[in-house]
């Protein structure tokens, strides 16, 4: 990879002192990011690209805003729209790229967005507001979407409901664009489904529990063009005893389809899996901590050899060193500081920037802050 240049893009809440999107450089080989600029954007909570990687997609208060990404990795806005309801928490598109979802936490809203080919939003196509009351009433007094995923096959839409403990699953009408309800996967009570992500083959599902702190695996399939999810596994995600605080807060796969990495917030940790590549079950090869509070969401970087954590509680982005076969964490150079953190995606460019110091310098400067820190593994 080291003809092959990369950004990573980190979307942050704005009540505080950030102003929105932050841009690193980044250096593959060595685990370490470099800022180069902050975008602003009022409250970019959630980040998404495009299928083509040519745009970027962001929340934005009550709307989203698309922005063009240069061959140097940086951001050109292209236009925004309000979606017609509260701040969203999730962005996600379809595969064929003509459509973008977007969760709606505070609201319980699934939004549907018309995307054009050059990068710009077009009209609102549909909103469904779900409704009910979950189990524990003083937190899940209403619906609560917070992330929206196409099924691998294009066919329908999964909109997980963390206060409903539910997955509602939408088909788009061709003719129409709007959205119809197929069927409901219920988790439970008290389960706390947080997100849905899918297996490279898209054979398997996983799917995040906030409350339970748990994965659970689903093998996905079509039966007469219905989609069925049958639930094969439920793994920890802790690195030790359960406590009343902890929260699994986020979930990515590999890019090879090898490893599910997730992390949890209270237990302030991240859990790395192995993916049976037949059976799509999981294999637990270490849960460890990650000196930061909150983890928010985690990035793999593009070599897999390297984890990026958002700490939004600590206000920091902590980096580290993955090594599959000890079991084991290796901080990576000091804590990237910024205020509220909340998303981060990496992002492969065309070019290398020419405006910014040279990668060699960084590394160099790099150098001379504090020891990295090695993180022991805890036995689970």
């Amino acid at each position: 990879m080291a003809n092959e240049h990369y950004v990573a893009y980190v979307g942050t809440y704005t009540h505080g002192t950030s102003k929105g999107i932050h841009i690193y450089d980044v250096d593959v080989e060595e685990g370490l990011l470099f800022l180069r600029r902050v975008v602003p954007v009022n409250n970019s909570s959630y980040l998404t690209t495009s299928r083509n990687g040519r745009f970027l997609y962001t929340i934005a208060d009550e709307g989203v805003e698309a922005f063009r990404i240069e061959e140097d990795g940086d951001l050109t806005a292209i236009n925004a729209i309000d979606i017609d309801g509260m701040r969203g928490c999730h962005l996600s598109t379809s595969i064929n790229g003509k459509y973008l979802f977007v969760a709606g936490y505070h609201d319980g809203k699934v939004t549907v967005v018309h995307t054009h080919r050059e990068g710009q939003l077009g009209r609102l196509l549909d909103g469904v507001f779900h409704r009910g009351q979950g189990a524990i009433n003083e937190r899940c007094f209403r619906p609560h979407v917070c992330c929206v995923r196409i099924t691998p096959d294009d066919k329908f839409l999964c909109a997980v409901d963390e206060a409903l403990d539910q997955i509602v699953i939408y088909k788009i009408n061709p003719v129409s664009e709007k959205l119809a309800p197929v069927d409901i996967l219920r988790m439970g009570r008290e389960v706390a489904p947080r997100s849905i992500h899918f297996s490279k083959d898209g054979n398997f599902a996983y799917v995040l529990c906030q409350i339970t702190n748990t994965i659970r695996v689903y093998h996905y399939y079509l039966w007469k063009d219905k989609p069925m999810f049958e639930q094969i596994q439920e793994v920890s995600t802790l690195s030790n005893a359960r406590d009343p605080h902890d929260a699994a807060s986020s979930l990515r796969l590999s890019y090879d389809g090898k490893y599910v990495f997730c992390s949890t917030a209270g237990d302030d940790s991240v859990g790395c899996f192995v993916i049976d590549q037949e059976t799509g079950l999981l294999t637990k090869v270490f849960a460890l901590p990650i000196s930061g509070d909150y983890p928010k969401d985690i990035a793999i970087f593009p070599d897999q050899q390297h984890l990026a954590v958002v700490n939004n509680g600590s206000n920091t982005i902590t980096t580290f060193k993955i090594d599959y076969e000890r079991k084991t964490l290796m901080m990576k150079g000091r804590p990237q500081e910024l205020d509220k953190p909340n998303c981060m995606i990496f992002h492969k460019i065309e070019k290398a920037p020419e405006t910014i110091r040279n990668i060699s310098e960084k590394k160099a400067e790099a150098e001379v802050q504090k020891p990295v820190k090695v993180v022991r593994p805890v036995e689970v």
